[in-house]
């Protein structure tokens, strides 16, 4: 699963016996070598779907880690570019970072729940984060997006189908989250990180409660699964 380059089994295991932040704070200079960071071929698809619809002016990055949904931004942000995250060690990565030529990026540490911005954005993203909020604290985490949004600015993010129900996949997600339960239930602090808390239906109930107009759209590059249902969709929430 890890390139040569990435954390051994027991720098992991310190990781899961950490908070979240002081976890990801470790992992930081060797995440881009998990398979915890967003492939390539995701961010790509999300891009190319993004020059179609842009360009935006100012975009963010929620829970940007080392920031590659900053490089998925600076494609099709004109004016300004920010990535937002509550890990140091994360920011400190991102920052290090060369980039190509491109719009202005600043990097924010503060917590998705409590954004520090007012309605300034035109576009914000989130690649792989939603499984580090528990249910409950969703409908937060949508209201804040929405307050840093201008109307008719977009919160976009992909969904991967999810597996089915008897498959390997569900087996191994489920099997995971079984696996974090016990260990919150038993060890603190708490390490909120898991699978299958992010559902389809709950999602777009919170994003209309949040005041978001919500559609799903088909990333192509990923095909379809035997019953003609996208493998990969775009949400794309417009803040009315």
């Amino acid at each position: 699963m890890f390139s040569p380059e990435g954390p051994r089994l027991r720098e992991l295991a310190v990781q899961a016996l950490s908070s979240v932040e002081r976890g990801y704070d470790l992992l930081a200079p060797k995440f881009d070598h998990t398979p915890f960071r967003t492939p390539d071929s995701v961010l790509d698809a999300t891009a190319s779907a993004l020059r179609r619809t842009g360009p935006f002016g100012t975009g963010l990055d929620l829970c940007c880690g080392t920031g590659a949904g900053v490089e998925v931004l600076s494609q099709v942000c004109r004016k300004s570019v920010t990535g937002v995250d509550f890990s140091t060690g994360m920011l400190s990565v991102a920052r290090g970072r060369t980039r190509p030529p491109g719009p202005p990026v600043g990097w924010v540490r503060a917590d998705a729940r409590a954004l520090p911005f007012g309605p300034v954005f035109d576009l914000v993203v989130s690649f792989g984060a939603f499984g580090h909020f528990l249910p409950r604290e969703v409908p937060e985490l949508f209201a804040q997006v929405h307050s840093v949004l201008r109307p008719g600015g977009r919160f976009v993010f992909p969904v991967v189908a999810p597996p089915r129900p008897g498959s390997l996949t569900y087996g191994m997600l489920l099997g995971f989250d079984a696996v974090m339960r016990v260990r919150n239930a038993v060890w603190r602090p708490p390490f909120v990180m898991y699978y299958r808390t992010f559902r389809f239906g709950d999602m777009r109930r919170e994003l209309t409660r949040a005041g978001f107009r919500v559609e799903f759209q088909a990333l192509p590059e990923f095909g379809r699964r035997r019953d003609g249902s996208p493998k990969v969709r775009l949400a794309v929430a417009v803040r009315t």
